[in-house]
């Protein structure tokens, strides 16, 4: 159907057309490729799940990580370590590791020890319900919990390339195992229930919601991306848009912003939820830590 200039800022004013036209044309894609069937095996000959069943409770007929989504160039990018630029940051992430800080004069390792033992497995449980805080720790809020509580040194902001490197490298000594988000305190449960109701909320101009994209579109090439079912087992990641690494709050903000949705707090109760949530909708994927994407 033609339009004109005018057409089409009369259903820019309307909002709730532009909302429901945006809607009919994902509903009905016009280019659909799925998931690719490579098998994600890595340098070590380590292979990563990358494509699992799902739990009886789950929406998705199958569960598939963002990396068979991605083109061939980059997903070598993250099978070779040489080459995966998320590295540089992973090295950081070690030397903070054993660096002293604070007034209690101690560094992780003076609690944690090799982290290679005592963090293996740590990634692939958050975020993790805190009895005490009657909420879910982060990996970033825990991190600073340890920072102000335990070492007297000052918290590291959310995105900062100090709270990123420590996320990669601790995350990177889960890599291969798979994510297991304990949901059987009802707090935690309540807290799942939260971010799936933002999960399915529809927000912003274009009335849109993250199940409308990555839960009925998934495979879709839409622009010049190919929307997955935005697992988020591989964070923080490289994003080559970004030319860094990002957390997954960080995503999320991206994602709201691209709706035309005033995008909630990093770090506050809905995105906590939200990453919550989808962590857990991710049950049994191996975590990639540092993952690449576009």
């Amino acid at each position: 159907m033609k339009t004109n200039t005018f057409k089409i800022n009369t259903l820019i004013a309307a909002g709730g057309l532009l909302a429901g036209a945006l809607a009919l044309s994902l509903s009905v894609p016009t280019f659909a490729a799925g998931p690719d069937d490579s098998t994600m095996i890595l340098d070590g000959g380590q292979e990563i799940v990358t494509d699992l069943a799902p739990g009886a409770d789950s929406p998705l007929d199958r569960l598939y990580s963002g990396w068979r989504f991605r083109s061939p160039e980059t997903q070598a990018l993250q099978l070779d370590d040489f080459e995966n630029p998320a590295f540089p940051a992973v090295d950081t992430g070690e030397t903070l590791w054993n660096t002293v800080e604070g007034t209690e004069g101690k560094s992780c390792a003076a609690c944690h020890d090799n982290a290679e033992v005592s963090m293996k497995g740590v990634r692939a449980q958050f975020p993790k319900w805190n009895a005490a805080l009657q909420r879910p720790h982060t990996m970033e809020t825990q991190v600073n919990e340890c920072r102000t509580e335990r070492m007297g040194a000052e918290k590291w902001k959310w995105e900062s390339k100090e709270m990123l490197a420590m996320t990669a490298y601790v995350g990177l000594q889960s890599r291969g195992m798979p994510v297991n988000i304990d949901a059987s305190d009802p707090g935690m449960a309540q807290w799942l229930e939260k971010g799936k109701e933002v999960y399915y909320t529809r927000v912003g101009q274009l009335n849109m919601s993250c199940a409308n994209c990555h839960e009925e579109n998934y495979g879709t090439m839409i622009r010049a991306d190919h929307l997955s079912q935005g697992q988020i087992n591989g964070f923080p990641v490289y994003r080559l848009k970004w030319g860094g690494l990002g957390s997954a709050q960080r995503r999320f903000k991206g994602c709201m912003a691209n709706i035309r949705a005033t995008p909630y707090k990093v770090g506050g109760d809905e995105f906590t939820a939200l990453e919550a949530y989808l962590a857990s909708r991710g049950n049994g994927l191996s975590v990639e830590t540092p993952s690449v994407r576009n």
